[in-house]
């Protein structure tokens, strides 16, 4: 007997909000199969207001119930059972993010859970993220957002040490990362990964996808520091506009890719890791995964 149901993930990002749907296959004696049905993303950009200004400007907080209004309408239209909805850094941060909420609660009628680094790094870690790691090594993972990055060391398949730190590219696009907190990062990063003799970082976001599906290299096989260095120096070359006609980047993509290199780059150099793993895997996967294994709370459609 097959069993097909459908749930969705909505992850209200400082430089994104996006919409996966996701089909969840069951059948009798096999482990569940998760497929990806839809993804929609709207590059609202709610950092570029919120690490400024401190708050959500009254055009985004449009274009927010615009979007949400038209993600409850892609779920009933899917069939979508269940949702859960989050917000990260930027919402959380935001002096009007609850007022925000509350206007999209009651307008579009999606609830929206504003959660925590650590709570986020969770949720990521809920998804394949394990059928990645290799028990006899140690990796770094490095999830780059807009607003925070996610850092966890994973040795022996184990969670030895995480924690979110306010580096994200919004706020390096915005100069508003102080220098303390990046040598706050390197003493962690040396801090938790001294000792081990090698160790790889695994990358997530999508700037880093992006440049892995550029790089054409096969799924599963890694970057290495050398290349993506060099893709660092040669995105520089380019102006803003080039990087939209020449590199054929999206215009929400060509600027925040450079401070997204920058911390992949820092992290690989600060753990001494040679080789970065890219799995396309997100807060999104780790939000369908969660509902499932019923981790969070969702909201029946």
């Amino acid at each position: 007997m097959l069993s097909i149901k459908k749930y969705a993930a909505i992850d209200i990002g400082s430089n994104a909000v996006r919409l996966l749907i996701a089909s969840i296959i069951e059948q009798k004696g096999q482990p569940p199969k998760f497929k990806k049905t839809s993804l929609v993303r709207v590059p609202i950009r709610l950092g570029a207001d919120v690490f400024l200004t401190g708050e959500i400007s009254e055009d985004n907080k449009n274009r927010m119930l615009d979007t949400m209004t038209a993600f409850k309408l892609l779920m009933k239209s899917h069939k979508v059972v269940t949702y859960k909805a989050c917000a990260t850094s930027a919402m959380r941060e935001a002096e009007n993010g609850q007022e925000v909420s509350q206007l999209i609660s009651s307008k579009a009628n999606i609830d929206i859970d504003i959660i925590g680094g650590e709570e986020e790094a969770a949720i990521i870690a809920a998804t394949d993220l394990h059928s990645y790691i290799k028990e006899d090594k140690t990796y770094l993972y490095v999830d780059v957002g807009g607003g925070s990055t996610e850092f966890s060391v994973f040795h022996h398949g184990k969670t030895v040490a995480s924690k979110s730190f306010k580096i994200g590219t919004v706020r390096l696009l915005n100069d508003i990362v102080k220098k303390e907190t990046w040598s706050e990062l390197e003493s962690w990063i040396k801090a938790n990964t001294q000792g081990y003799d090698v160790l790889d970082l695994i990358g997530s976001g999508g700037n880093i996808n992006k440049i892995f599906k550029i790089s054409g290299k096969a799924l599963g096989k890694p970057l290495t520091y050398f290349y993506l260095t060099s893709y660092y120096n040669k995105l520089q070359t380019y102006s803003y506009e080039e990087r939209i006609t020449e590199l054929e980047l999206n215009q929400d993509r060509a600027d925040v890719i450079i401070p997204a290199t920058r911390i992949y780059l820092s992290a690989m150099k600060w753990s001494g890791a040679k080789d970065i793993y890219v799995p396309k895997i997100g807060l999104s996967d780790g939000i369908i995964k969660s509902i499932y294994y019923n981790t969070v709370s969702s909201i029946n459609l």
